[in-house]
This record gives structure tokens, C-alpha cells and sequence, in this order.
């Protein structure tokens, strides 16, 4: 099954993030004078050292320097300077295409110990098959250690669900895109994790951590760029990966504001782990003008996002964000509910979601911009980090071709021409990816179940129960749409790559019953791996405990009012004038459980999921589902069911015993 994160990839304060824990990458055998008026070609030695050295930065030259291969076919630097603005992943994956395509590569970041300013609980990302596979085209290396220590999700079932009843609405296969073109299976990575790699791969005497780009010349010839403290540094050109509010970008094209989504945006990692982890790698969770997202990251653990409309910049009061989101998402299916739960208060970060809209320009002369800085997009495809690493795949390859012309030709490297390249080749398929980004979120919450969904006075429409045209609708254009676009997002990009060999990995295999489970919901409900039991949940069960269903075919669960000694399975005995002395019978048979009403006096009643309420005939046995309650005679001596990995914890608040679900 999936490989798992370590332990450390989720404790930042581990030794996973120890060769970037730096102030400032030291070089022992060079130090540089700080005057605001001198251009460095180094990197920054101590502060505090006494010895300078003035450097001057290399820029291109003619095709007629040194051949770009020694003897031994080991690349050598090539007299081409990159500067990077922004060392997150897009910014460390382009410098180590760079380096490894043999371009001198100088990157500023203001903080290398924190990603993008929300720390440690910022959490994994994931990083999809075609992601992958640039990052092999780029590196096969690190996309090994990559892989190695992501956990796998594209394994499994992935999809759209309700997200009051927990039914399944749509499923992703997003394993057979990969493997028919021979790409490695989806992954989740924590981001400290995945940082750390890549900064170890470009080499810590390249990053010059706290250094933040504040400003930039371009005079045709080089481009210098200016630091927060003054210091200048001279280039022959500059990638502005600098995130979503980019200084390069402004400098570019002006002011201009982010797009804000319409919802803020509540996340965190639970120390969770669902009964149907080995079938399901990620859902979302549909609602009206909310969502809800749930991810496998490995290590026992899970990460959430909680999607809600509602106008930027609010603040929610001390230790008040898990109590709101409870209130928000009253009602919901367990699977939603119980990662809130499982959540510690301080391991919840909130923040408005914002986009760009993908400009026709991406950069002018010698500069140009990658990833967040130029398309920063909405999270709901996964993709933002992706097309960073696609971003920087393509312009280090293009700047790699400018040069082999130079060579040949005999003429100066036209780094211009490369840029626009680069930009002409991506445009399109970013701005695609963009747009299906938002139509991903508009359909997540604005997703009505039934008929009276959002329509105020009409609201009692919903408890006949008829179903939205819209859902109908927007399930079929789903069904017919989504194979194509999964084939063209995921391994649309995989022909342009080279350098990576055109299979997938033997470590990349689906559980046998995948593609069973893709066409039978059934069938994916019996692979659940998890104890069944019964939550009281009616106000005279006469229980302040669970009862634990057994998975024996020959010892079924009686209820009634008397015990039954002589059954040879397991006995509950319910004081109730509304139970019968023999009422009811759950038993265990081929993945499933079922429940038959024993011709009780006042008979068996199940509500399932969606809210609706049937009577079991007698001795006739129904199927039992996650989440149905059950009624033995009465309301009020009623359970849910509930599919756990642990048993609940039992706990007490003022007098009264408390089910506390895990």
C-alpha cells in the first residue's frame, strides 16, 4: 500500500530541515563588502568576518568560451548567471533545473526556516503525477527521495462526495492516467519535507537565505537586483518566484490586486485515521457555500481544508476557530466531523484564499516570473505547486536550448528570445488549469442535493427528498468530462519531457479491487477496515456505552428486554417497555452487516443517511450502513452506527456520560 511519511516530515523542529536551518549559506573561502554600490558574484560569508573581497558578476558571453562538457561528460558551468527571487519550491526547483543544466544560479529567500510565512502547520502538498515526472526529467534523484518519502494517494479512490450524507458523487481514477503513460502515482509530501530536499540538492552555497528582492534594473545587458538591506547583485537575468504577492511582478507590471476567492479557508493536520484509509486517498466534501476536503498524508495522520463564503479579513476570537468550524459543519457526515474533532485548537490556521488571473505578459528583457508570482491559483485541483515545478522544468530547459544555439552559432546567447519561449510555451496550459481550478471551487460550493437547498422560505422542500437538477446535471457532465480532463492535466505535459525513462515504478501498484471499487459503491463499503459498533444516541437506551459488533458469522448480536443466555452469540439487554424480549438481530455475513427485526411488537426502524426512515420487515433481514441510526420500538431508544480504527473514548462532563468519538 502506500509508503508512508516519517515521523519528522510533520515536526518541523526534527533534524528533517537541519542543513537549511541557516542564516545566511556560508562559503569559508569568500566574504563580500556590503557598500549598496559595489555588484557581488559570491555568496555571503559571515557577517561579522573582517577580510572582503569585491567581486564582479560574471555575465554572457560569446559562443566562442570553453565547450559545456569535460571529457568525462560531467557538465561544467556554463558563463550564464541566474538570479531567483524566492527560494519556496518553485523557486528551488527552477535553481536546481538551472544548476543541473549548468548555469551559475545565485537564490534569495527572507526565510528559509518557514514556508511562506505559516510555519509548520501549513502542512503537505501534493504533488501529481506530472509533477512527478518533471521532477524526474529534472532530477531523478530527488524525485527517488521524493517519492520515497511522500505518501502515495493516487493508489486509491479519490473523489466528490455529499457532504451531509457522506455518498459518494463523483470518483477520480487518477492511478490510470499515470500508469498508461508511464508516470509516477500521485503523492502527498509535507512542504518542510520537500523544501529540505530541494534545498540540500541545490546546495546551500547557492541559497542566500534572508535576503528579500525589494527591487531590480534591468539595462539590456545585466540585471541587478537590490536587497532589503541595500546590498546589490549583478545577473544576466532574473526569475521572480516570489509567490503570490511578487515584488518582481509589481516592479513588472505595476500594483495589482490579488483576486480574493469568496472564501477563507480554515486547515489542519489530525492525528486521525479513517476505518476506509486503505480504499479512499482524498474526498471533497460538497455543500452549499461551504466544502470540505480531506487528504491521507501518511504517519497516522490527516489534513483538512474547510471551505467557507464569507467576505476577507475576518478574525475569529481566542481559541474560537474549532468551536466555529463545529457550528458550520453541524450536521455533517462523520467523516468531515471527526477530523474537526481529532484536531487540536492551535494546529487550526485560517487564511483568505487568493488568486491571479494568468496575464498575457509574464516578463519583459531579462526578467520573468514563475509559479504563484505569475498564476497563483485556487487550491481545489492540487495543481498551484505543480505548475511551478512544470514552470520550472520548461524555462530551464529553454534557457539550456538558447545556449546550445549560441554555441553553434557563434552569436551571443539571446536570453530574451528564451524568456519569451518559455512564456509562449506555458501560457495556455496554466490559464486552463487556472479556470478549472475556479470552475472547482464554484461547483464544491454551490453543489444543492435536493430540491429547497439555499432558497430561505422554500427550505421545507428538502425534506421531500428531490434531488436538484443541478446535481443531475452537473453528475453527468461530470461523469463524461473528468476521465479527459484527469488524462490531460496529469500526463498532458509528458511528452515535452526529456531525460526521464518512459515507465512507472514497479512500487506503483493498485489494490487489485480498485477498479471494483470505482463501479461498485458496495463493494467499496465491505473493503472498510474498522470496528462496527453502536453509539447510543436516544434518550432511554438504558447504555452509556457502545456496542461493538462482532465480525463472526457464527456468533450474531441479539437485542431485547430479557438476556439471552443459551444464544451462542453476544447478548444486549435493553430495559425498555418498547423493546420485545427477543426484538432484533444484527449478524455479520460476506463484508456486511444485517439487521432483522425478530417480529417485535413495536417493530425496527432505520433513518439512513439521507435522512430518510424505513420500517425492517420481519425476519426479513436489511443491510446496515455507516452512520444509520437505528430505532428498536422507539426514537427514543436509538444508535448510530458508527465504523471507527479504535474504539471510542469514554468520557464524563458534568455528570453525564459522553461518547467522545476517534
Amino acid at each position: 500500500m502506500a509508503s508512508t511519511l516519517c515521523y519528522n516530515s510533520l515536526n518541523p523542529s526534527t533534524a528533517a530541515f537541519s542543513r537549511t536551518h541557516f542564516s545566511v549559506p556560508v562559503n569559508k573561502n569568500l566574504s563580500l563588502d556590503p557598500s549598496p554600490f559595489v555588484s557581488y558574484g559570491g555568496r555571503l560569508g559571515n557577517r561579522t568576518t573582517k577580510q572582503r573581497k569585491k567581486v564582479k558578476a560574471a555575465v554572457a558571453e560569446p559562443a566562442a568560451s570553453p565547450s559545456t562538457e569535460t571529457v568525462s561528460g560531467t557538465p561544467q558551468k556554463k558563463k550564464l548567471r541566474v538570479l531567483v527571487a524566492g527560494g519556496g519550491i518553485g523557486g528551488l526547483v527552477f535553481a536546481l533545473a538551472a544548476k543541473k543544466k549548468g548555469f551559475e544560479v545565485v537564490v534569495f529567500e527572507k526565510d528559509m526556516s518557514a514556508i511562506r510565512g505559516e510555519g509548520q502547520y501549513r502542512g503537505p502538498i501534493q504533488i501529481q503525477s506530472n509533477a512527478l515526472a518533471a521532477l524526474e526529467a529534472i532530477d531523478s534523484e530527488v524525485a527517488d527521495e521524493v517519492m520515497r518519502l511522500g505518501c502515495v494517494t493516487g493508489d486509491r479512490i479519490n473523489g466528490l462526495v455529499d457532504g451531509v450524507s457522506g455518498s459518494w458523487y463523483v470518483k477520480f481514477d487518477t492511478f490510470t492516467p499515470a500508469v498508461e503513460r508511464g508516470l509516477p502515482v500521485t503523492r502527498v509530501i509535507s512542504r518542510m519535507v520537500l523544501q529540505g530536499i530541494l534545498a540540500r540538492a541545490v546546495g546551500e552555497d547557492i541559497i542566500i537565505n534572508a535576503s528579500n528582492v525589494v527591487n531590480f534594473v534591468d539595462d539590456g545587458n545585466k540585471v541587478t537586483v537590490e536587497l532589503e538591506n541595500g546590498q546589490k547583485y549583478e545577473g544576466d537575468l532574473l526569475v521572480g518566484a516570489d509567490g503570490i504577492w511578487s515584488k518582481v511582478r509589481k516592479q513588472l507590471f505595476g500594483l495589482k490586486e490579488a483576486v480574493y476567492s469568496g472564501y477563507t479557508c480554515y486547515t489542519g493536520i489530525a492525528d486521525f485515521v479513517p476505518a476506509d484509509i486503505e480504499s479512499v486517498g482524498y474526498r471533497v466534501f460538497l455543500g452549499h457555500k461551504q466544502y470540505f476536503v480531506s487528504s491521507d498524508v501518511g504517519a497516522g495522520k490527516m489534513q483538512w481544508y474547510a471551505f467557507h463564503k464569507e467576505p476577507p479579513g475576518g478574525v475569529d476570537v481566542p481559541n474560537g476557530k474549532k468551536e466555529r468550524l463545529l457550528r458550520i459543519f453541524e450536521g455533517w457526515c462523520d467523516n468531515a466531523v471527526d477530523l474537526i474533532l481529532a484536531t487540536e485548537e492551535d494546529a487550526i490556521l485560517r487564511r483568505d484564499i487568493y488568486d491571479r488571473i494568468p496575464t498575457v505578459t509574464w516578463g519583459k528583457g531579462r526578467v520573468t516570473l514563475l509559479g504563484d508570482s505569475v498564476h497563483a491559483m485556487q487550491p481545489n485541483l492540487g495543481q498551484g505547486g505543480c505548475m511551478a515545478i512544470e514552470d520550472s522544468y520548461q524555462l530551464a530547459w529553454e534557457l539550456d536550448n538558447a545556449w546550445e544555439k549560441s554555441i553553434k552559432s557563434g552569436y551571443p546567447i539571446d536570453i530574451d528570445s528564451s524568456l519569451r519561449s518559455y512564456e509562449r510555451e506555458r501560457k495556455l496550459r496554466v490559464a486552463i488549469i487556472h479556470g478549472m481550478a475556479r470552475m472547482a471551487a464554484m461547483m464544491a460550493s454551490t453543489y444543492k442535493a435536493y430540491l429547497g437547498v439555499g432558497l430561505g422560505p422554500l427550505e421545507f422542500l428538502t425534506k421531500f427528498r428531490i434531488p436538484h437538477p443541478g446535481r443531475v446535471g452537473g453528475r453527468f457532465f461530470v461523469d463524461m468530462m473528468m476521465p479527459f480532463m484527469l488524462s490531460w492535466v496529469l500526463g498532458g505535459n509528458s511528452f515535452k519531457l526529456e531525460g526521464r525513462p518512459l515507465s512507472c515504478r514497479l512500487s506503483d501498484k493498485a489494490n487489485d479491487q480498485l477498479r471494483r471499487w470505482f463501479e461498485d459503491d458496495d463493494a467499496l463499503e465491505r473493503a472498510i477496515n474498522g470496528e462496527w459498533m453502536l453509539l447510543p444516541c436516544g434518550d432511554k437506551t438504558y447504555l452509556s456505552t457502545p456496542i461493538c459488533l462482532t465480525r463472526d458469522e457464527m456468533k450474531p448480536c441479539i437485542i431485547g428486554s430479557a438476556p439471552q443466555e443459551d444464544y451462542p452469540g453476544s447478548s444486549i439487554t435493553i430495559p425498555s417497555p418498547q423493546i420485545s424480549q427477543m426484538h432484533a438481530r444484527i449478524n455479520y455475513k460476506d463484508g456486511a452487516f444485517f439487521l432483522t427485526d425478530l417480529r417485535s411488537q413495536h417493530g425496527t426502524w432505520i433513518i439512513d443517511n439521507e435522512g430518510r426512515r424505513y420500517r425492517v420487515p420481519p425476519n426479513y433481514p436489511a443491510r446496515v450502513h455507516p452512520t444509520d441510526v437505528i430505532e428498536f420500538g422507539s426514537e427514543k431508544v436509538s444508535f448510530r452506527v458508527k465504523v471507527t480504527r479504535s474504539a471510542p473514548r469514554v468520557s464524563k462532563k458534568e455528570g453525564t456520560q459522553i461518547l467522545q468519538e476517534v
